[in-house]
């Protein structure tokens, strides 16, 4: 029963966690899975739901690693198991999404290994529910449950945080640090894509499907209609495959951007239309700060060319726009408005609008404000350590290893 307890937990922790940090990474699975089921009409719920799940998750993991209130946790652990089994059964065979997304960025699965991981979960499941009896009460029941909503609670908060700043840990390819170019590299003799090509024709009106090897090229009276592709094999994918930076012109300035020596800005507005014009008028500044200096900054969203049109002609921006893919976007950073600080091709600083450097911190060398932003980041480090102390000794005041 401990092994178990504790295989389970972990794991339901790890899951709940690396979800609760990153909301709107999980919102935004959930949503491709909506759409390849046809169910937009559910994206509006996408949010809550994300929450819901990851809190319930990590409630999971706590109650079962700290013994609380475990004749509620073996049911809820259960009746989750079981849902998601058959879910993921379901999602293997009909592979809508190619990546689960239950341990988000963190890990990547795919929907068999998805299916295969909760299949061995439902082993210590099995265990617990069974022996849901024998487990000792470790405080009253109304301290249980007040730990035990403690444990729904402080999740939910975290991804409060988390959605009005970034994701406390970066498992995305864009964290700090990064070299881009590193990450679109394609190794050689790594493995493509393989695909079935199906050809159909027509003639009198009825349609017929071909291959390659069985074409009907001697009867001229066969009429070629379409071509059909379907992706039998994923082949290799570089971690970052998709990012692009044009101009307005259609001019790709991506390797310009990454070979520069000097610093650069870049302004990430997934679509300028929703965008605050507070965050904006502040990038906006930034920009002309750094244009005084010999700084670049561009501005890269995924807005539609009318709406950039009209947003050029309003505000006058310093900053120079240009286009991306919105999925990119949405995976550099998570806020609409955010900022980057490059030098060739490295990843510096990032943030979202609102944690981003004012004006008055842009210099020639940006190195000392990006040290200062690190030592604040080393702070908050120390904040993070103290609540593991903290988890560590309610680990020991709550005896976890007895059985």
């Amino acid at each position: 029963m401990l092994l178990a307890r504790i295989f389970a937990g972990l794991v339901f922790v790890f899951s709940g966690f690396v979800k609760a940090i990153d909301p709107d990474g999980f919102a935004i699975k959930l949503t491709d899975y909506f759409m390849a089921f046809h169910m937009e009409f559910f994206n509006v719920i996408a949010y809550p739901t994300a929450l819901f799940f990851s809190s319930m998750e990590l409630m999971i993991g706590l109650n079962l690693i700290f013994r609380l209130r475990m004749k509620f946790t073996a049911w809820v652990l259960l009746l989750f198991m079981s849902y998601f089994t058959i879910l993921t059964f379901i999602l293997a065979i009909t592979n809508p999404v190619t990546d689960c997304g239950c341990f988000g960025d963190a890990l990547k699965l795919t929907n068999w290994q998805t299916f295969g991981k909760n299949v061995i979960l439902f082993i210590p499941t099995l265990i617990i529910f069974i022996n849901r009896k024998k487990f000792n009460n470790q405080y009253t029941a109304s301290a249980e449950w007040f730990l035990a909503s403690v444990n729904y609670i402080l999740p939910i908060l975290l991804s409060v945080y988390c959605l009005k700043h970034e994701p406390i840990l970066d498992f995305r390819p864009y964290e700090t640090g990064t070299y881009i170019p590193d990450k679109m590299i394609v190794p050689e003799g790594a493995p493509v894509d393989q695909y079935e090509t199906t050809l159909v024709y027509e003639k009198k009106g009825v349609k017929q499907e071909f291959n390659e090897n069985n074409l009907p090229w001697q009867d001229t009276t066969w009429k070629w209609v379409e071509t059909k592709q379907k992706l039998l094999k994923k082949g290799y994918e570089p971690p970052i495959h998709d990012f692009t930076i044009t101009t307005l012109s259609g001019e790709d300035i991506t390797r310009n951007v990454l070979n520069d020596s000097n610093y650069i800005f870049l302004i990430v507005a997934q679509k300028l239309e929703k965008s605050p014009l507070r965050d904006l008028r502040k990038m906006n500044d930034i920009a002309v700060k750094a244009h005084g200096l010999g700084i670049k900054t561009y501005c890269l969203t995924s807005s539609a060319t009318q709406q950039i049109e009209d947003f050029i002609g309003q505000f006058q921006p310093v900053f120079t726009v240009c286009t991306g893919d919105e999925t990119t976007l949405k995976t550099i950073l998570r806020s609409n408005v955010g900022l980057l600080l490059l030098k060739q091709g490295t990843i510096l600083a990032k943030s979202n609008a609102r944690d981003a450097l004012g004006a008055g911190k842009v210099q020639k060398n940006m190195t000392e404000a990006v040290l200062i932003r690190q030592n604040a980041l080393l702070e908050t480090l120390k904040v993070i350590l103290l609540l593991l102390l903290l988890i560590m000794m309610y680990l020991h005041f709550n005896k976890i290893f007895t059985k």
